[in-house]
């Protein structure tokens, strides 16, 4: 079995110190908050096998780390390109990919999200998926609530789920009036 060297870095945000592992080709692997270790070397485990990754600290930001502080300065799309390289089985990248596809400062069900994969039985199962997600923020897990809804489970803690969910929509709401500045200022 191969082992896998990540580079580690300790990337602080308003809600806490966060983990961000990158591969040498820059990929994304991880993102988790600092508290919440162990579970992010769970499904390191889970997805390359147990003693297949091993952490080295970065010697300078990766683009990452940078977009990530962007995205938590403010600007929600930082992220949005960032090159992400996964494990997972077919159903959770399913999942993961369809994640992708909820825009920032929008959520949907479970229950939607299972119907958009053409699965809409397993909305159990598209929970645990999205609770396997190594790459959170990245991969918006914190997008998906509850079918009343409600703020449902988060790997990070429902006050960083609502906190996220916050952020991005002031963003959102902010994105008319950005649109409207540029074109006023392309047109002077």
């Amino acid at each position: 079995m191969p082992v896998h060297t990540f580079l580690l870095e300790r990337v602080p945000t308003p809600i806490g110190r966060m983990l961000v592992l990158t591969d040498a080709q820059a990929h994304l692997r991880a993102v988790d908050w600092e508290d919440y270790e162990s579970r992010m070397h769970l499904l390191l485990q889970r997805q390359y096998g147990r003693g297949a990754v091993q952490l080295q600290d970065a010697a300078q930001p990766s683009q990452a780390s940078r977009a990530l502080q962007a995205y938590f300065d403010g600007d929600v799309d930082a992220i949005s390109d960032l090159p992400v390289a996964l494990g997972g089985t077919r159903f959770q990248q399913q999942v993961w990919h369809a994640l992708s596809g909820i825009e920032g400062g929008s959520t949907i069900s479970y229950g939607t999200l299972a119907t958009r994969i053409a699965r809409p039985t397993a909305v159990r199962a598209v929970g645990l998926a999205n609770g396997a997600n190594p790459v959170g923020i990245v991969i918006p897990c914190h997008r998906v609530i509850g079918a009343n809804a409600t703020l449902t489970g988060y790997g990070g803690g429902l006050h960083r789920k609502r906190w996220l969910l916050t952020h991005e929509a002031a963003w959102r709401s902010a994105q008319p009036q950005r649109r409207t500045e540029a074109a006023l200022s392309t047109s002077s």
